[in-house]
C-alpha cells in the first residue's frame, strides 16, 4: 500500500492535526517526521479540544501505532507531559508509541539561547516560539547534539559538558551564564528512564511497515513557506517542512511515497516576523482572526491574517508534488459580503505567479474579488450542499493551482468535514 505525506501548504497552522486525525482510521502507522514542540496540532473530538505538540495526532485512535521519528527534535519534558495528559484522558499510549533513539534532544541551553537571540534582535526578531528548536538543529548539524538514546547511556554527562563548552563563547557574548552540566545530566537521565519503554529504532519500524505493505501516514509540521530551504528565509523554521523531508525524517526511500496531500486554509495566516503579501491590517483582518480563533496553539500569540495567497500555494503544489488539497476553515469565510483572493504578485511592473527569491516584502498583491455567502455551512455533508458562491471559491482555487480539492473542513470537529474519502486510494 502507499505511503501518504500530509504537509502544510502555507505558513503553518493550516489544520494538519484534524486532517491526520481523519486519515488515521485508514492508516496502519502514523509517523511524525520533522519539527519540534514549536508546532501545535489542535484536534476537536466530540466538542473537546486536544492540543499535541510532539505526539502524532493519530494517537487519539485506540488502534493506531504512532512513531516520532529521527527528523524531529524532542523536548522530553513536553513529550512526557503529553503522555501523562493523554493517559489521564483515558488514551493509553503504551505499546503504541515509539520514539526514535536518534531524535535530537532540546536542552535547557537551547531555550536560553533562543530567547537571548530574539531579545538581541529587537525589531528584527524572527518571531520564534523560544522553544529552543533552532539551536537544537544547529547542534545536530554541528555534530555536537545529544540524542534521545544518549539519555539512557552512561556517557550523558560528558556529552552535555561538550555541548555546553561549544556554546560558552555565545553565552559570554550575550551576557549570561552557562547552565550547570551536572544538574542537566541528572534531570535528563531521569527523563530518559521514564521514556525508556518508548525508545526504539523508529526507522526500522517504519521500513518494516513498508515491506509489509502497510498504509503509512507521514505527518509534517509547520508549513511550506517556513521550510528552511524553500520558505521566506530567514523568517523560517530550522527543518524541512516539505514532503521531501519525510524521507530523511522518517528514514524511508522516496519510492515508498505515493501521494502528497497539502493542507491549506481558505484564507492565510502567519505567526512571527517576515513578509506576508496578502496580510490585512484592518477590521477585515480582525474579523478573520476572531471568526477563525486565530491564536497560536503553542504560544497563544494572535496570528496575522490575510486573504488566500495563491502564488504561495502554487509554489507549495510544485515543491511538494501535491496530489490533492485539503481545504480547512472554509466556514470562517461565512458572512463576508465579498472575498478577495491573491492570484499573483506585481514587482517592478512584472506579474509573478510564485514568490520571488527575495523582495517578497516589496511585492504588491493582485486580487480577484468574489461574492461571499451568508448561509451557514458548518453542517454541510457534501460539496453540492455548499452555497453556490462557496463552490465557486473552491473551483477558483482548483483552476488556479491545478490540484483538486479532495476534502473541505467546515468546522473544527471531526464530523464537520465535506467530500471525504479513503485518502490512500491513488487518484482519488
Amino acid at each position: 500500500m502507499p505511503a501518504l505525506v500530509v504537509v502544510g501548504a502555507q505558513w503553518g497552522d493550516e489544520g494538519k492535526g484534524k486532517i491526520v486525525d481523519l486519515y488515521t482510521p485508514y492508516s496502519d502507522l502514523v509517523v511524525r517526521f520533522a519539527g519540534g514542540a514549536n508546532a501545535g496540532h489542535t484536534l476537536v473530538v466530540g466538542g473537546e479540544k486536544v492540543i499535541l505538540h510532539l505526539i502524532p495526532s493519530g494517537i487519539l485512535h485506540p488502534n493506531a501505532r504512532c512513531v516520532v521519528a529521527q527528523g524531529t527534535v524532542l523536548d522530553p519534558e513536553v513529550l512526557l507531559r503529553e503522555i501523562d495528559e493523554l493517559e489521564a484522558r483515558g488514551v493509553s499510549v503504551r505499546d503504541r508509541l515509539f520514539i526514535s533513539d536518534r531524535a535530537h534532544v532540546v536542552l535547557p541551553q537551547h531555550k536560553l539561547i533562543d530567547a537571548l537571540r530574539e531579545k538581541q534582535r529587537g525589531e528584527d526578531a524572527i518571531g520564534t516560539t523560544k522553544r529552543g528548536i533552532g539551536p537544537t538543529y544547529e547542534d545536530k548539524v554541528g555534530r555536537r547534539g545529544v540524542r534521545i538514546g544518549d539519555l539512557i547511556r552512561p556517557a550523558l554527562l560528558e556529552k552535555i559538558e561538550a555541548n555546553l563548552e561549544a556554546w560558552a563563547p555565545l553565552f559570554s557574548a550575550l551576557g549570561d551564564q552557562l547552565p550547570d552540566a551536572k544538574k542537566i545530566a541528572e534531570d535528563f537521565a531521569a527523563l530518559g528512564e521514564r521514556l525508556r519503554p518508548f525508545i526504539a529504532d523508529s526507522a526500522a519500524i517504519v521500513n518494516e511497515a513498508v515491506k509489509a505493505d502497510k498504509k503509512i501516514l507521514l505527518e509534517g509540521a509547520q508549513g511550506m513557506m517556513l521550510d528552511i530551504d524553500h520558505g521566506t528565509y530567514p523568517f523560517v523554521t530550522s527543518s524541512n517542512a516539505v514532503a521531501g523531508g519525510a524521507c530523511a525524517g522518517a528514514g524511508i526511500g522516496p519510492t515508498a511515497i505515493k501521494k502528497v496531500v497539502g493542507i491549506s486554509k481558505a484564507y492565510a495566516t502567519r505567526v512571527g516576523g517576515g513578509p506576508f503579501p496578502s496580510e490585512l491590517l484592518d477590521e477585515t483582518g480582525d474579523a478573520l482572526r476572531n471568526a477563525g480563533g486565530e491564536f497560536g496553539s503553542t504560544t497563544g500569540r494572535p496570528r496575522r491574517c490575510g486573504w488566500l495567497d495563491l502564488p504561495a500555494l502554487r509554489m507549495a503544489a510544485r515543491v511538494n508534488g501535491m496530489c490533492e488539497i485539503a481545504l480547512t476553515k472554509l466556514d470562517v469565510l461565512t458572512g463576508f459580503k465579498e472575498l478577495k483572493v491573491c492570484v499573483a504578485y506585481e514587482l517592478e511592473g512584472e506579474r509573478l505567479l510564485e514568490p520571488p527569491f527575495d523582495c517578497l516584502g516589496s511585492v504588491k498583491a493582485i486580487y480577484e474579488t468574489l461574492p461571499g455567502w451568508d448561509e451557514p455551512i458548518d453542517g454541510a455533508k457534501s460539496r453540492d450542499a455548499l452555497p453556490e458562491n462557496a463552490r465557486a471559491y473552491i473551483e477558483l482555487i482548483e483552476r488556479e493551482i491545478g490540484v483538486p480539492v479532495s476534502l473541505i473542513s467546515v468546522g473544527p470537529d471531526r464530523e464537520q468535514t465535506v467530500s471525504f474519502e479513503d485518502p490512500f486510494v491513488i487518484g482519488s
